[in-house]
């Protein structure tokens, strides 16, 4: 039924159009491509809710996807390994199991991208590292089971800055990643390429980590909806480790609401990651359209709102302004100093890969190697004081909670650089303290700079608090137009 609706759609279109007898095969082949394309287009709510109904099928899907996937990744990459055939395959088992009635989950049929360094069983994980270039783990991440058992289709796996260690477009072993809004300008990291594939329509949606905001800040700079979950909420175990302290695995998407769906899959207790929250599972897709009126905004102008490019201050306070009116009252308030993430996740990430370093250092990109290499002799002192201090902090941030519901920041302090002058300096500076404090948090779009690059906006919950972020970011998206937009592509030739 859905290929007959496929072919029946753009033959009628052509026939109104008079593609085929008037302009001939050539532009027939366009209008396919315009109708694939406005179908990969779709938000991963939208595209759930066409294979429920039998009016497209996951292999028309995972076809868009691929279609763009050939067409614009040779420019932007966004991935390192597309898995083509696989993905179809997976694509007719799972239009077979609808056929007989018996649909996975919520996310049944629908092509999602996962970051490199989250395990695959079966599919090389690499980190973008020359170390792990032939990695092919044998079972899959938590979180990556999760997706497969609620249907979703693993698309491929995306680009990002080596061991997730840094920021910049250009340290992968596989192409330097390019924002889908203008290709001279970095995409954000670490997780630049599911940022890229996200704004880009090759994925309905795709998983990042963050450590000091590698899910934030590529949200933010392509355009896109990404969300740090609390510490804890949801497993990371099967990732490929930067920092056992730090790290989170978050949803990248096109609306709030399909992060809330991602979120809603990915999320609950796993009891073999013990870092992992025992917490009661919740219907975050419904939750997310709450109401807002009665909450209260906190602006921690001191330590997220200095040195302000002019035209992310004029984006940003004009979201407050909207975030105001949709919401009981907003207040300047003042956070706690949080402690630097480095003196956590240096020396995990040295012991996590000092053999590595040793046997084989000129696998890495150098700058990698700097990296990890600054902490071959770290203080264990400093070291010790610095992860007391985080649990010390992570229970004392939850008092600016008793007089605010959420806080809102800037994401990034300046617009995308141009990756000739590399990720830029401070990058993390307004995301990695939410790390370090453990809070959930959502970029938003919230504007674009004249040139047309992407600003986002962050709103911060307490812990656990996703529901309220979820549903004051879906209000705001609902009452702007910012996350409508497309970039620009050109295919390259």
């Amino acid at each position: 039924m859905s290929e007959s609706y496929s072919r029946r759609a753009v033959l009628d279109a052509a026939a109104a159009l008079g593609v085929c007898s008037v302009l001939g095969p050539r532009a027939a082949a366009a209008q396919v491509t315009r109708t694939s394309d406005e179908l990969a287009g779709s938000t991963l709510t939208r595209a759930a809710q066409l294979v429920k109904s039998g009016d497209v099928s996951p292999v028309e899907l995972t076809q868009a996807c691929l279609a763009r996937i050939r067409r614009f990744d040779p420019t932007l990459h966004a991935f390192i390994t597309v898995r083509e055939e696989d993905a179809l395959a997976e694509a007719r088992a799972l239009e077979t199991e609808l056929h007989r009635g018996k649909p996975r989950g919520v996310l049944h049929g629908v092509p999602i991208a996962v970051k490199d360094n989250i395990d695959t069983a079966g599919v090389r994980t690499t980190a973008a590292s020359d170390v792990f270039r032939d990695r092919v783990p044998t079972e899959d991440a938590e979180v990556v089971r999760r997706l497969k058992a609620a249907g979703a289709i693993l698309l491929g796996k995306t680009n990002l800055h080596e061991l997730a260690y840094g920021g910049n477009a250009d340290v992968t072993r596989f192409g330097t990643m390019r924002n889908p809004w203008d290709t001279e300008h970095v995409t954000g990291g670490s997780s630049g390429g599911s940022g890229a594939a996200v704004a880009a329509d090759l994925c309905y949606a795709a998983l990042g980590s963050d450590t000091a905001g590698s899910v934030r800040i590529p949200a933010s700079h392509c355009g896109i909806v990404g969300l740090k979950p609390t510490f804890g909420l949801v497993s990371t175990r099967g990732l490929v480790r930067l920092s056992w302290t730090l790290d989170h695995i978050g949803p990248m998407c096109k609306s709030v609401e399909d992060a809330a769906l991602m979120l809603g899959v990915i999320a609950g207790y796993d009891s073999a990651d013990p870092t992992s929250a025992n917490r009661p599972p919740a219907d975050y897709a419904h939750i997310a359209k709450a109401r807002t009126a009665a909450l209260r905004l906190g602006i921690p102008r001191a330590a997220f709102y200095d040195g302000l490019d002019a035209e992310v201050q004029a984006a940003v306070a004009a979201a407050l302004d909207v975030l105001g009116r949709l919401t009981a009252s907003k207040r300047d308030v003042e956070l706690p100093e949080a402690i630097s993430g480095a003196r956590l996740w240096g020396p995990e990430a040295y012991v996590l890969y000092r053999r590595y370093v040793d046997e084989a250092p000129e696998r890495f990109f150098p700058s990698t190697r700097a990296s990890l290499e600054r902490y071959r002799n770290a203080d264990t002192v400093d070291y010790v004081e610095a992860r007391h201090a985080l649990d010390v902090q992570r229970r004392e941030i939850e008092r600016v909670f008793l007089d605010v519901d959420l806080l809102v920041t800037p994401v990034m302090r300046v617009p995308p650089p141009a990756i000739a002058d590399g990720g830029g300096s401070g990058v993390t500076a307004n995301t990695a303290a939410i790390d370090v404090f453990g809070l959930p948090a959502i970029s938003v779009p919230c504007g674009f700079t004249r040139t047309g690059l992407p600003i986002g906006v962050q709103i911060v919950g307490a812990p656990f608090a996703e529901a309220t972020v979820l549903a004051a970011a879906h209000a705001y998206e609902q009452a702007t137009s910012w996350h409508t937009r497309k970039p620009p592509l050109q295919a390259r030739e």
